[in-house]
Formats: C-alpha cells, structure tokens, sequence
C-alpha cells in the first residue's frame, strides 16, 4: 500500500497544479516532463540495454522537424496525422543508426552514434531544410479537429500541460511493462553477460535493435511537444550538447529505474532554474552540485526513496552502480 500512495499522491498534485499555479510554473513543469520523457526514452537503451548513445538528441530534434515540415502556415497541423508521423520519421532514422552502429561495442558505439547524430545535426544546419542555421516556426500549436469542430487546441498552456502529462503516464507504463516482460528480462542479461546470454539463445542484436528502435521514438515524442510548446525549431535541437545533458539527468535520476531520469530531469532543470536566479556563475555551480550528487549517491537520486519512505523504488535496485561504459558493455 505505502508504495503505491506516494506515486498516487504525485499524480494528484500533478493534476492539480494548473489549477493552483501561475501560467509560467505551468509551462516550466510541461517543458521539465517533455525532458522526463526524453530522458526515460535514452535510459531504455543506457540503463536497461547497456547502450550509451550520443545521438537522442537528433531523434528529438527530428521529430520537432518533422511537425515545423508538416505544419500548413498559419494553421494548426492535426495533432492525429503529425505526432505518428514524428515519431515514425525518429524510430526509422534508430533503426537505420541502430542497425549500424549496434555492429560495434564499447567506446566503438558511442563514437558510432555522436557520428550519425552530427551529421543529422549539419544536414539541417548547412543546408536549406526548414530554414537551415536560422530554423523554422511552428506558427500554430496542433489541434484535435473533426469536421471543423475544435476537440482539443494545445494552445492553452493548462490543455498543453495535460496532453503532456497524459503522454508522460503513457510512456511510464510502457517502460515499465517493456523492462519487466521477457523482453526486458532478456535486455538486461544481454547487458550484464552478453556472453552467457549469447549462450542461452538470447537473439542479442534484434533485442537490442528493438530497445534502440523505441527509444528513439520515445524521443521523438519529447521532440514533437518540445517543438510544439516553443513553436520553434533549430539545429541546436539535434546537437550533442543536448544528448549529453540528458545523459546527465539519467545519470542522476538513477540508471536501472524506469521513473529515475524523469526524477533526474525534474532535478536537473529545477536546480538551473533557481541557480540562474541566484548567481551569474549558475553553470560553474551546477556543475559542482551534479558531480557531488553522483559521487553522494551511485544508483542516483532514487536511492533517496527508501531512505524517506522505507519502500523500495519502481525497479529493483543494481548490485553494481558502475556505469555501462564501465562495466564493458555494448555501448
């Protein structure tokens, strides 16, 4: 029981903050689960697969290119026909980045995916697709329309927050499905002993193809409502910085936990926004106070939820908190 009334009481304060906050906390939280979500998708292959990519960020841009692409002018694209399509465009550019780069192990793989994550980053960059170096707008938010009747418009910051926090729920239990059925059992002894895995029969690179595949378009999916929200989008989007920051709201939040990098994110972007209130040297102090909660706390911040509430957190927890860059798995 005591495991489940703290998640039921966030989801309850969750629901009930656009009606008790400012209309800027309201965009500030959307904009906080939108990186949850992404930093979630990133750990199914970092945490749960042993794959540490440097190129999320281009799945996440992508998508947010793909609703600017297919957005008519001035009119609201229909949120029903765009969202498959970005997340479709995300998961095909994994599966082609995944087929490759999953050839290779190690330090190998995080060099493969940095790679194909740049050049994605100079194709829209260098060239004139949706407005090259300048970007491109999203002049209208998209919308639920049927027969010229409005059902939803994300224009609202209460209805966008919703959508968005409907969307962050979906995607917690689908995580949590996927790594506990076979295929996350599986996943994750291909993870830590890839050999006796091999052994057992386990199809290792479909497996991880597959985890790669979601992952990516998990991304697109936090791309999609990062572009919609800001109703912009540039190169920047795509670029390595951004797959690096995420890494590091995994990394907090905790590796082998389906909720931690949405924690981690949650941390990570509430500690910069009070820092650049605080203090013109906000990066030098984030810095410091990240390095000094991974040294304090090796599984992340998650390991604060039985030290608080006596109750173990959604994923139980790794005998090892060594990264899998360290451990010598793929990627």
């Amino acid at each position: 029981m005591r495991n489940w009334l703290v998640p039921a009481a966030l989801v309850a304060c969750a629901i009930a903050l656009p009606f008790a906050a400012p209309t800027y906390y309201v965009q500030f939280v959307s904009k906080a689960f939108i990186m949850g979500i992404l930093a979630m998708g990133l750990n199914l292959a970092v945490g749960h697969g042993g794959m540490v990519s440097l190129c999320h960020a281009a799945f996440f841009g992508l998508a947010g290119y793909i609703l600017a692409l297919l957005s008519p002018g001035y009119d609201a694209a229909s949120l029903l026909l765009t969202l498959p399509a970005a997340m479709a465009a995300a998961a095909i550019a994994a599966l082609v980045i995944g087929a490759l780069a999953l050839r290779t192990r190690g330090v190998y793989f995080i060099m493969v995916t940095l790679a194909f994550g740049e050049m994605l980053f100079f194709l829209f960059h260098d060239t004139g697709i949706a407005g090259g170096s300048d970007g491109a707008y999203v002049n209208a938010k998209p919308e639920i329309a049927i027969a010229g009747y409005r059902l939803l418009d994300l224009a609202s910051p209460a209805a966008f927050y919703f959508v968005v926090l409907a969307f962050l729920i979906a995607t917690i239990a689908v995580l949590t499905m996927l790594v506990r059925s076979p295929f996350g059992h599986a996943l994750a002894a291909a993870r830590d002993n890839e050999r006796r895995a091999r052994s057992l029969g386990f199809p290792i690179y479909r497996l991880r193809l597959i985890a790669f595949v979601i992952s990516g378009a998990i991304a697109g999916l936090a791309g999609y409502f990062a572009a919609a929200q800001f109703g912009f989008v540039a190169p920047q989007m795509l670029g390595w910085h951004l797959s690096a920051t995420v890494l590091v709201m995994v990394l907090i939040g905790g590796l082998r936990s389906v909720t931690g990098p949405l924690i981690g994110a949650l941390v990570l972007i509430g500690l910069e926004e009070v820092l650049k209130a605080s203090t013109d040297y906000w990066k030098l102090a984030e810095g410091l106070i990240v390095i000094a909660i991974v040294l304090a706390l090796l599984g992340g911040v998650r390991q604060l939820w039985p030290m608080i509430f006596g109750a173990r957190p959604d994923a139980p927890p790794s005998r090892r908190a060594a990264s899998p860059v360290a451990e010598g798995h793929n990627g």
